[in-house]
This record gives C-alpha cells, sequence and structure tokens, in this order.
C-alpha cells in the first residue's frame, strides 16, 4: 500500500480574496503574529497545511487542506476566537459583506502532481504507452 493510499482522504482548498490596496502592510503585520488561540482553533478545525500568499496590488490567495471541509467550516464558525478574529479582518477586503472566511472565492483545482503520477502509475500498469502529448 502507498503512503498516500493509507492516509485518509484530503480536500485541497484554494481561495481568492482581494485585500484593500492601502492596506496591504497592516494585513502582512497583522499575520506575522497570528492569536495562539486563533491557531489552535484552525488546527483543532482540521484546517491543516494552511498558508496565505498575498500579492502586492492586494490579491490574496489562500490554500489549506481539511478532511471535511463542511466540518472544518462549521467548526470554525463556533469557535468564538473566530468570530472575534473575522470582526478584525473584516475591513481589509474589498466588495465582502459577509466574514472574509465565509465571502472567499474558491477556486477550481485543475491539476496536482501526485494525483497525476498515480494516474499514470496505475494505467501504465494496464497499458504500457508513453509519449502522449498533451
Amino acid at each position: 500500500m502507498s503512503p498516500r493510499a493509507s492516509r485518509p482522504a484530503r480536500e485541497r482548498v484554494c481561495f481568492q480574496l482581494q485585500v484593500k490596496s492601502g492596506l496591504v502592510d497592516e494585513y502582512t503585520r497583522r499575520h506575522a503574529a497570528v492569536w495562539p488561540d486563533m491557531l489552535r482553533a484552525l488546527q483543532e478545525a482540521g484546517w491543516e497545511n494552511y498558508s496565505l500568499f498575498l500579492r502586492p496590488d492586494g490579491l490574496l490567495i489562500g490554500y489549506f487542506e481539511t478532511p471535511d471541509l463542511a466540518a472544518a467550516r462549521a467548526a470554525m464558525a463556533s469557535a468564538e476566537v473566530n468570530a472575534r478574529w473575522q470582526a478584525g479582518m473584516s475591513g481589509f477586503f474589498e466588495d465582502l459583506d459577509v466574514p472574509p472566511d465565509e465571502g472567499f472565492v474558491r477556486l477550481t483545482e485543475v491539476f496536482h502532481l501526485q494525483d497525476q503520477l498515480a494516474a499514470v502509475a496505475s494505467t501504465h500498469h494496464a497499458n504500457p504507452t508513453s509519449g502522449d502529448t498533451p
């Protein structure tokens, strides 16, 4: 059994938000030292391997993995610390009428290396051909 097959299924979630251009530095500063109880709440809720990436123009891309997105979001929605954090973050974003963790635009995954390698390996055993063009 491969190491990937022995792990529970993980959902990879990538999302986008737009930080207001004049607030990029402050947004970055606040994320340099996130409250410890917020970090623990995210971890306990199942937001794993969570990262944020920010362009100078305010384009924010977030990524995390979770065994159950609905359960992870529900757990954070019920966490008191999250309500405080989201209230403090809400003014940073353009065109957002709901808390940031509810209003992000989810991006569609179109490629994942490990999934394609696994697919190639399983089909290669059944039909060993190579050199297909994209």
